[in-house]
C-alpha cells in the first residue's frame, strides 16, 4: 500500500464548536496516539484526506509544520446523514514496524451452475508491517461446488502477512441455489401426486 501525503497544522481548540467552524474551512480534525506519546491533536484538508482514506487501513504520510510522521488510519466519525467525515483517528507508525489490522475479503470467480456463495466474513485480522498492509485479501470460488466451504486458512496471503483470526473460522460457503432447490422440490411432489391422480381417474 502506498502512502499517501497530506499536509496537516496543530490545533489547540477542541469541542463542537471548533469542529464546526474547521469543517466550514474544508479542514478535518484528527487524533494522533500510540507508542505511548501524548495524543497530537492536528486538523487535516477535507478533500484530499477524504480520497486518501478511501482504502481499508491507508497509510498517510503526514507534514505537520515540517516535521515528517507516518500514520495508519484507525477510526473515521462520519456525519450520519451527510456522510462526511467529522473526525478521524490515526496510530502513530514507524517504518517496519508491525500492526494488526483488519482486512476485506474480495471473492473472486463464479461457484458452479445452480449454486451461491455466501460470504460468512467480510474482514480478517492479520499482522503486517505498517508500510506493507494489503488493501484486501482475496479468495477463488470458481467451480466450487454446492456444499464446500472456504476457511481462513484457505486465504492467500501476501510475503511478510500473518494471519491471526482462526484458521478454522468459515470464510466462504457455497451452496445450492434456493430456486434450483425449490423447482426440484416441486418437480418431486409432482412426480408423487401422478400416480395418484392416475389412480384416481382409473377408479372413476
Amino acid at each position: 500500500m502506498s502512502e499517501q501525503k497530506l499536509a496537516a497544522e496543530l490545533r489547540t481548540e477542541f469541542g463542537k464548536g471548533y469542529a464546526r467552524r474547521a469543517r466550514m474551512a474544508n479542514l478535518i480534525p484528527a487524533v494522533i496516539y500510540g507508542h505511548g506519546e501524548a495524543p497530537v491533536h492536528i486538523t487535516l484538508p477535507a478533500k484530499a484526506t477524504t480520497l486518501a482514506v478511501r482504502t481499508p487501513n491507508a497509510l498517510l504520510s503526514l507534514d505537520i509544520n515540517g516535521e515528517a510522521r507516518l500514520a495508519l488510519v484507525k477510526d473515521i466519525q462520519r456525519d450520519p446523514i451527510k456522510q462526511i467525515i467529522e473526525h478521524i483517528d490515526l496510530l502513530n507508525v514507524r517504518q517496519g514496524e508491525k500492526v494488526t489490522v483488519e482486512v476485506p475479503v474480495h471473492v473472486e470467480g463464479e461457484s458452479a451452475p445452480g449454486t451461491v456463495h455466501n460470504l460468512e466474513l467480510t474482514t480478517v485480522s492479520v499482522e503486517a508491517e505498517a508500510t506493507h498492509l494489503p488493501e484486501t485479501l482475496s479468495v477463488s470460488i470458481e467451480g466450487r461446488a454446492a456444499g464446500e466451504h472456504i476457511h481462513a486458512s484457505d486465504l492467500a496471503l501476501p510475503k511478510g502477512v500473518t494471519l491471526l483470526t482462526d484458521a478454522e473460522a468459515l470464510v466462504v460457503n457455497v451452496s445450492e441455489a434456493t430456486v434450483v432447490a425449490e423447482e426440484e422440490g416441486e418437480q418431486a411432489e409432482a412426480a408423487e401426486e401422478a400416480p395418484e391422480a392416475a389412480e384416481e381417474a382409473a377408479a372413476e
